[in-house]
């Protein structure tokens, strides 16, 4: 068995104060946005009772898929290294950026730099994407579809570069019978995750890859709610699960802050995968919220 804890979107608070020079820029309209209701929607509080709980759970794994900055400022870095610090050792935590990382040119480098340990693939390159982690049958695989866009624009690009590279990597694990494949990316990865602006602008050229290599499950972030879909893989469907924001503290059920626990199995029939829902309660305390059903997921077929 292998568990991975897997969260998103904490948007780590409080915003620091700006320089006037630093909000010339997309920033100001992130900054109003924040001071005119992201501030209310993001609770630090929660966020620490989230992590307690990853913690209490005792993962073998734990994923982060981005949005640790608000609109991107170096005081924003230094605190995203001090939550991923909390989070845990970068030998057993991963981080792949999400939009707001990459909020104006210049913020995701400055990031990275900060957070590199978390995105050291197994080759022991450090911020180069993608990266692949292997631990024992489990194989995860970090993208990045952050990238700066004009104001009230968040879409994300995986790129060709990055694609083919993906392509490679899943394609050769795929050749393990023995291997569970994990993606790790921020964006909604599939036609239709995200409303227009706010979308992976490859997203058909993701789907046609998997379609191609495979995967055995795609975590993902950004839209601030749990989510269940599936695209086409060769040796049949391929679960995309999103999480909610990690830190948010109301609306409805799906937006309220969680994480979910994934259990990883193997038996004589190929891999079975559970999932549980675990985040703010209506009492307001943290705790299991309920499992997904994704059925079992069909383990590669030996090559004669």
């Amino acid at each position: 068995m292998f568990r991975i804890a897997h969260l998103t979107d904490p948007h780590v608070g409080p915003l620091p104060r700006p320089r006037l020079k630093q909000l010339l820029s997309k920033r100001l309209t992130g900054w109003y946005n924040w001071h005119r209701n992201r501030h209310d929607l993001h609770d630090m509080e929660i966020l620490a009772d989230l992590v307690a709980d990853i913690h209490a759970q005792k993962p073998d794994h734990i994923a982060c898929t981005g949005d640790t900055c608000n609109i991107g400022l170096p005081d924003e870095w230094k605190t995203s290294r001090v939550f991923m610090e909390v989070l845990g050792d970068p030998a057993r935590v991963t981080f792949v950026p999400g939009n707001h990382d990459a909020y104006v040119r210049g913020s995701l480098e400055g990031l990275l730099k900060e957070l590199a340990p978390w995105t050291r693939g197994d080759n022991g390159t450090e911020a180069v994407f993608p990266y692949l982690r292997r631990y024992g049958n489990v194989a995860i695989v970090g993208l990045s579809s952050a990238i700066p866009t004009l104001p009230f624009v968040a879409t994300g690009r995986v790129g060709s570069k990055q694609m083919k590279a993906v392509e490679q990597i899943l394609g050769d694990l795929g050749r393990d019978p023995s291997c569970f494949r994990v993606v790790l990316i921020h964006h909604p990865p599939h036609v239709g995750g995200a409303e227009s602006g706010r979308n992976l602008t490859d997203a058909r050229r993701f789907e046609a890859m998997i379609g191609r290599v495979g995967a055995e499950l795609v975590l993902h972030g950004h839209n601030h709610v749990g989510s269940l879909a599936h695209l086409d893989g060769p040796r049949g469907p391929v679960p995309v699960i999103g999480a909610p924001s990690a830190s948010a503290r109301g609306g409805t059920l799906t937006h309220k802050a969680g994480y979910h626990l994934f259990t990883i199995g193997q038996d004589e029939t190929g891999f079975f995968l559970k999932a549980e829902l675990r985040g703010l309660r209506p009492d307001g305390t943290v705790g299991g919220m309920g499992m997904l059903s994704l059925g079992r997921i069909r383990q590669p077929e030996e090559k004669s």
